[in-house]
């Protein structure tokens, strides 16, 4: 019960998961949240190395429901299973919100230091240049 003490947007941060090695190359990012339209595969527990798409997310306690992740009851009949966000690795992305994906695009170099040193070796190279002319 400990998991409606926590705040939602708190919440939100249980719902991550790696994403695969392509996808962590594509989007430099190492783990997305889960969204209803992802295809994941299951990493851990008696469900392990399945795929499937997501169905549905419970934020209350951070578990996805899996395209063909069912268990059958006694009486008969079947049950979805709830796998834990954490248990799964993204495989392929919902690119469908535009704002989710906003974050995924690649950004320009963060590091002032390489961007100076950059405009001083295209001076130099100007210059240099500029010298070999005059002779």
């Amino acid at each position: 019960m400990l998991y409606k003490l926590v705040s939602k947007h708190k919440r939100e941060k249980l719902l991550g998961a790696s994403l695969s090695e392509n996808l962590i190359k594509q989007h430099n990012r190492r783990s997305m949240r889960v969204v209803k339209g992802d295809t994941v595969r299951i990493l851990r527990g008696e469900y392990a190395e399945i795929e499937g798409k997501v169905e549905k997310v419970n934020t209350v306690r951070s578990t996805l429901s899996i395209e063909g992740v069912q268990r059958e009851k006694i009486r008969g009949g079947k049950v979805k299973v709830q796998i834990h966000a954490s248990n799964v690795r993204i495989i392929s992305l919902n690119t469908d919100d535009d704002y989710r994906m906003k974050g995924t695009r690649k950004k320009k170099e963060k590091n002032p230091k390489s961007a100076n040193q950059k405009k001083m070796k295209e001076a130099t190279d100007k210059k240099e240049i500029a010298q070999e002319s005059e002779k």
